[in-house]
């Protein structure tokens, strides 16, 4: 069956965070809801973009739709509550692009609110549920109980099939530390934000405190607070704005399990699938990309994903930062944010990676609040991956730039 194209058939018109992100408790004195994340993003979008909250026709969220239509008086023609993980959000700007594509809709609005750090354990910081499934109960007795547990074990085979080394994947933490120092907004940019900021060394990754062997302290992502919101829109709206659209030219979904005894290859990910799929549908490869935007939920999240985006050889993710090619100033910037590792991580960081992905392709991430100097980079094309579960569902994205 041939597909249709949607290669730039809508375009993301603007991208924005909520007011206050990271430990809102320690910079306000109070906690802030998923869901006062949610609608501040959503009027900070609307601002940015000009584009009235009533105007918005479909709305897309991991489990937030309704609730979300209700507080903002909203009659959709589309809902969509798709919710698998940190890779939500680049699944929704898929659908989004389907069904703007299809006359169905043409304004979208991607939301995601998450208050990880304020509420956590207890309010599951947005995620819901906190139910344990019985795969998971019935596999933990195995060493995959928690989420450092089960990503230990895929770098542990990482280390086995390919070689690498503790070191290697350290690289990761320390060039993302350096992304996040040129965001004023990065928990870890500096000790004005935290005392835990500043630039690291590849020393301090070996030798801090250990979670879950070989994961020390500095391999694993934060827990923050963040809410975030993107509008898609129809091409012919999209060049109607004040904002500098960026174009989906390709996306992509899939999945390669739920539990993760049942994985395949524990250095293998179904990326390579959804990559694959949004490289055909923009007519570009992995080598056109100038810039990525990689989920890191752990430094051995990112080393993988680099192998199944094509960026990087098969066991050789860790080099693109470790050469310096993924660090300021390189020839391939990776999450110049400061990741999930040090700028921010709620629990489901695929939001993130969209913001910021606008911010760099629309030419606005250089403002001195959300980047100062350096952090700009010039690329027109941007391939953005989320991750959801333990390694279990991918969506894939390929931005490109207006003046591309």
């Amino acid at each position: 069956m041939a597909s249709p194209n949607l290669s730039n058939a809508a375009a993301i018109v603007g991208a924005a965070e909520s007011d206050v992100i990271g430990y809102p408790m320690e910079l306000i004195g109070e906690r802030v809801t998923s869901l006062q994340h949610h609608i501040q993003a959503i009027k900070n979008v609307s601002t940015l973009t000009g584009i009235p909250i009533s105007d918005i026709q479909g709305v897309f969220s991991a489990g937030w739709s309704g609730e979300l239509c209700e507080h903002l008086g909203l009659k959709p023609r589309y809902l969509d509550t798709t919710s698998v993980g940190g890779c939500s959000f680049q699944i929704h700007v898929h659908h989004a692009l389907a069904a703007i594509h299809a006359g169905i809709i043409d304004i979208a609005l991607v939301s995601h609110g998450e208050a990880g750090w304020s509420y956590r354990g207890g309010g599951y910081g947005g995620r819901g549920g906190g139910q344990v499934s019985p795969g998971a109960e019935m596999t933990a007795a195995y060493g995959t109980f928690g989420a450092p547990s089960q990503y230990a074990h895929a770098m542990v085979r990482h280390f086995h099939r390919f070689g690498t080394t503790q070191e290697d994947f350290a690289h990761i933490a320390v060039v993302t530390r350096e992304w996040a120092q040129l965001n004023p907004r990065a928990v870890m940019c500096g000790k004005t934000q935290s005392p835990f900021g500043g630039p690291i060394t590849v020393e301090d990754v070996l030798e801090a405190r250990l979670i879950a062997w070989p994961l020390t302290l500095y391999h694993c992502c934060l827990v923050t607070d963040h809410g975030g919101a993107v509008i898609v829109a129809r091409p012919e709206i999209a060049r109607s704005l004040r904002t500098n659209p960026v174009w989906v030219s390709g996306a992509g979904e899939s999945m390669g399990h739920q539990n993760m005894l049942e994985m395949e290859d524990f250095t293998a990910t179904s990326a390579s699938r959804s990559a694959a799929t949004a490289y055909k549908m923009a007519g570009l490869g992995p080598a056109d990309m100038e810039m990525a935007m990689i989920y890191d939920s752990f430094t051995i999240t990112a080393g993988i994903t680099a192998e199944m985006l094509g960026l990087a050889p098969r066991g050789e993710g860790y080099t693109l930062w470790k050469s310096g090619a993924a660090a300021p100033g390189g020839r391939l910037p990776i999450n110049t944010n400061g990741g999930g590792l040090s700028f921010n991580h709620s629990g489901m960081y695929g939001m993130q990676l969209l913001v910021e992905a606008y911010r760099q392709l629309s030419r606005s991430a250089e403002d001195g609040v959300n980047g100062t100097e350096g952090k700009q980079t010039d690329a027109t094309a941007c391939v953005v991956n989320g991750t959801g579960g333990t390694l279990s569902t991918t969506g894939t994205l390929v931005l490109t730039s207006d003046d591309r």
